[in-house]
């Protein structure tokens, strides 16, 4: 069975449990079970029987179909919703938390886990960038707002979606440095 490298621990151990049993996956929404095609193709092709209660009748063409058109209906939420969060910025609405991280801080042990995934993710994408780093300063690009530079040349998007700047190249070193040294 293909490995699903995922944040979603409860389906891993479902899909592992389905697996193992010969049992077959029930779940209300196909939609609601992934809007990825590529995982949704891939566990069809892994063994794992599944239902989708709104589509009982579903076989692998349509299951494949409806993939595919969950993931263009999540491109489709992400646009209108960057859309509608720019005409807002443009109104001068304020967006965001404008406590940021210190919220996360402040909200104890309810935001363990949330700090954790977002400390994780930020490793994994720091990590990720780890090479394109040692790449640039090997090339004589030593500087942050060099590396900056290139990066944002490079069409290289920081782990939020954004530009390079010289305050995030040097937190990215800063997360490269602290996760490499043991």
């Amino acid at each position: 069975m293909p490995q699903f490298s995922f944040g979603r621990p409860v389906l891993k151990q479902a899909l592992d449990l389905a697996k193992l049993t010969g049992a077959t996956l029930v779940i209300a929404k196909l939609e609601r079970l992934s809007r990825n095609a590529a995982f949704l193709l891939t566990l069809q092709g892994s063994g794992v029987r599944f239902l989708a209660c709104d589509m009982p009748e579903a076989n692998d063409l349509t299951v494949g179909i409806m993939a595919l058109v969950a993931q263009q209906e999540r491109e489709a939420i992400s646009r209108r919703t960057k859309e509608a969060l720019a005409a807002a910025k443009a109104r001068g609405v304020k967006l965001g938390n404008p406590n940021g991280a210190a919220a996360l801080r402040r909200a104890g042990e309810g935001g363990v886990a949330l700090r954790q995934a977002v400390a994780s993710n930020a490793d994994t994408h720091a990590l990720a960038l780890a090479p394109v780093i040692a790449e640039l300063r090997a090339a004589g690009q030593i500087s942050l707002r060099a590396l900056a530079a290139e990066m944002t040349t490079r069409g290289m998007r920081t782990r939020r979606g954004g530009h390079w700047h010289v305050s995030t190249v040097k937190n990215l070193i800063r997360r490269i440095e602290r996760i490499q040294v043991p």
